[in-house]
């Protein structure tokens, strides 16, 4: 163990744990009715509560608990075999186990955004929960755990390559949000803009800061490779939001704070595969580009394919996230192969397991709300108290 690097993961694991809490909250909270912020606030508060006991009591096991090609088993349940001497790499176990939580927590919550101010709590707890265990933690395995994607599996010793969770995070939750805003249908009110556009640029701000434990956490060491993967975050996020704004204006004469911030997303989802294998010039060509194509990727879903995605998380970490994850191949991180043939494999398991996942829940505990309790609000309906009191 290196102390060093032991500082820098804890640091690194309160950054991530930030995005959620409450960046990413905030973020999805502005864009929102008033009468469905509160219920923003606790559906992504209780997923975060929900997935930090899941990922203790089984879902770090399934994702990093062995060798075997598909799933990690059942010998780290309830962490019965981690001890404060337990290492990965240079750091406690301990320590891996909480920064790999803070993934596990983000990317459920980030599937929130598909389907906000028309489903059940219930289905949302149900649906996070099973989707964690039996999506993302199979998914980090085969990426990150030693699983058949990695090095040394099914594509040779150049396995597909994800730095920080283009492939595991972003994409996994931008298809099940597709999935899920198909399946669920749109909202009665899909044009109101968002009530607080202040608190959707707050909770950017805060995103992008946690960000940087997110690609430069995930280096695991406190060294150069963490260094400019911080560097890479940072300026692949300032090119996106610049190159949005432009992309707007020309095609609109204005351009509007919730895309600018969403273009930042964008280039952060992007660069996210890709902070640990390539350069600063690189990098601001996946942000500008990625800005360009995730803006026109919004209008395509929801103007010409009316699909409510209500916070454009397909457009903006499905689609973001998997052109970041695709260009490591010409960039001569990764092979054509390996980054094409990884993805359609986690895209098509995603696929099928979440539709799975989505009537099972459906049968279990119902999904959508009915259309008073949507005309009334979430907040009101669901949680019995406005997120703003007229007091």
């Amino acid at each position: 163990m290196e102390s060093g690097n032991i500082a820098w993961m804890l640091v690194a694991s309160a950054l991530v744990l930030l995005m959620t809490l409450p960046a990413l909250i905030l973020f999805y909270a502005g864009m929102v009715q008033a009468k469905n912020v509160l219920s923003i606030f606790v559906q992504c508060y209780v997923v975060a509560c929900l997935m930090s006991v899941l990922w203790y009591v089984v879902g770090y096991s399934i994702a990093y608990g062995g060798a075997n090609p598909y799933w990690g088993g059942l010998s780290k349940v309830f962490l019965l075999d981690v001890t404060r001497e337990s290492v990965v790499g240079e750091l406690p176990e301990i320590l891996f186990f909480v920064f790999q939580m803070t993934f596990a927590i983000v990317t459920p919550v980030i599937i929130i955004g598909a389907f906000a101010e028309r489903v059940k709590f219930g289905f949302v707890i149900v649906f996070s929960g099973l989707w964690m265990l039996m999506v993302y933690a199979p998914v980090a395995h085969w990426v990150w755990g030693g699983g058949f994607l990695s090095d040394g599996g099914i594509f040779g010793a150049l396995g597909t390559k994800d730095f920080a969770g283009g492939i595991v995070v972003h994409q996994t939750a931008g298809i099940t949000g597709l999935i899920l805003a198909i399946v669920i249908g749109p909202r009665l009110v899909t044009h109101h803009g968002g009530h607080s556009p202040v608190m959707t640029l707050a909770g950017a701000g805060l995103l992008w800061v946690g960000w940087y434990g997110f690609n430069g956490g995930s280096q695991l060491q406190a060294d150069a490779n963490a260094a400019m993967a911080v560097f890479l975050t940072h300026i692949a996020a300032a090119t996106a939001t610049l190159t949005w704004i432009g992309w707007e204006i020309l095609k609109t004469g204005r351009f509007t704070v919730i895309g600018m911030v969403t273009g930042s997303i964008a280039g952060l989802a992007a660069i996210t595969p890709a902070s640990g294998y390539v350069g600063p010039l690189y990098a601001v060509m996946i942000g500008a580009v990625a800005a360009i194509i995730a803006q026109e990727a919004v209008g395509l879903i929801k103007s010409k394919l009316r699909i409510d995605d209500a916070l454009d998380v397909f457009a903006v970490h499905g689609v973001a996230g998997m052109f970041g994850s695709m260009m490591l191949a010409p960039l001569g991180a990764a092979t054509w192969t390996s980054q094409l043939g990884g993805m359609a494999i986690v895209g098509g398991y995603t696929l099928v397991v979440t539709i799975f996942i989505i009537f099972f829940c459906k049968g279990l505990v119902g999904m959508r709300v009915t259309k008073e309790e949507e005309e009334q609000g979430l907040d009101l309906s669901s949680h019995h108290q406005p997120a703003y009191s007229e007091n």
